[in-house]
């Protein structure tokens, strides 16, 4: 059977987030152990594209990268060492207003030995949460997390994120996980978003897991005078928190690389991290917008700007190529 670049991309990620051997779960899902590692060979050397089954190139290709901006794409990479070959696409392609593909990044980068091997994270299709939201504000995800301050101990960081944007409308650092700290978080929240305005005729539901605070009375009362509804996922499934689950794990990945020794310090970090993650890291899964974009209602315009710079970059480079073979 022959398999597309996106569908042996999506094998190899399957195979490194499992937590099953490699040769049981390619034996589960029938992929032959040498054809798995021919194509993990392949996408560690040249990306997506390197997956593709392609005849023999052509001796001049017309939409072939010029020398100057792939020398330009390298010094931007080293200006931006925190970014993946994705977002490193991304953020040429809005601040350079000249199209990069992610496959060319990463090709680029990896000749110039600026590349690492590829992680990958992957939550299947059927993992997710059912009723797929539409809109900002139409339901909130709400979890505890842990963090550590030395000398003081733990301290727990309640979140609100959007389901839609993955945007962080509030948190709060908190010395317990009371009904109390989740109605406070969630006052902020109403706050920052204008949803505790009496005009606003559809209040966001509520989707936590069955934890004692989530489960509570007072919180329960809290959300029938916000007149909010409450969705609780099924237990031991936390899955159905994926998103927030996730943002634990992106933020903690960055908070984490420091020990702190005072609460403020710790918000601080907190703060800055939530500021990036909102408005300037890109989401794949938001096709390649921030959370702030989306959520404020800006994204389509600017897919639309990014579509005409790719049309634009096409036709400059067909015409360079033109030229020289005149």
């Amino acid at each position: 059977m022959r398999y597309l670049a996106p569908e042996k991309l999506e094998i190899i990620r399957t195979v490194e987030a499992s937590h099953l051997p490699a040769k049981q779960t390619l034996a589960m899902i029938d992929i032959p152990s040498s054809t798995y590692y021919q194509w993990y060979a392949r996408w560690v050397e040249g990306g997506l594209d390197a997956l593709a089954d392609r005849s023999p190139r052509p001796k001049s290709v017309w939409n072939r990268i010029p020398d100057e901006i792939r020398e330009d794409v390298v010094e931007f990479a080293l200006e931006h060492e925190d970014l993946t070959p994705r977002e490193l696409a991304v953020k040429y392609t809005d601040e350079r207003q000249y199209f990069v593909s992610e496959s060319s990044a990463y090709r680029i980068l990896k000749a110039a030995d600026l590349i690492t091997a590829p992680a990958h994270v992957v939550i299947r299709a059927a993992d997710e949460f059912r009723d797929k939201t539409t809109r900002p504000n139409e339901l909130w995800q709400t979890d505890f997390t842990y963090l550590k301050v030395i000398g003081w101990g733990w301290f727990y960081l309640s979140t609100i994120l959007d389901d839609h944007s993955r945007y962080i409308v509030a948190w709060k650092l908190c010395t317990t996980m009371k009904a109390s700290d989740v109605t406070e978080t969630l006052e902020l929240a109403l706050e920052a978003s204008g949803c505790d305005d009496v005009t606003v005729v559809h209040k966001p539901r509520l989707l936590s897991d069955n934890g004692s605070s989530y489960v509570a009375g007072d919180l329960a009362d809290f959300l029938e005078d916000k007149g909010m509804d409450h969705v609780r996922g099924a237990p031991h499934h936390p899955q159905t928190q994926g998103k927030i689950e996730r943002w634990h794990q992106t933020m903690k990945n960055r908070i984490l690389l420091e020990n702190y020794y005072l609460p403020g310090d710790l918000e601080r970090q907190i703060e800055a991290f939530v500021d990036y993650y909102n408005n300037r890291r890109y989401h794949e899964s938001l096709g390649n917008l921030t959370p702030a974009d989306v959520y404020h209602g800006r994204g389509a315009q600017i897919l639309s700007m990014r579509e005409e710079i790719k049309k634009q970059t096409i036709r400059k480079r067909r015409l360079q190529h033109q030229n020289a073979a005149a």
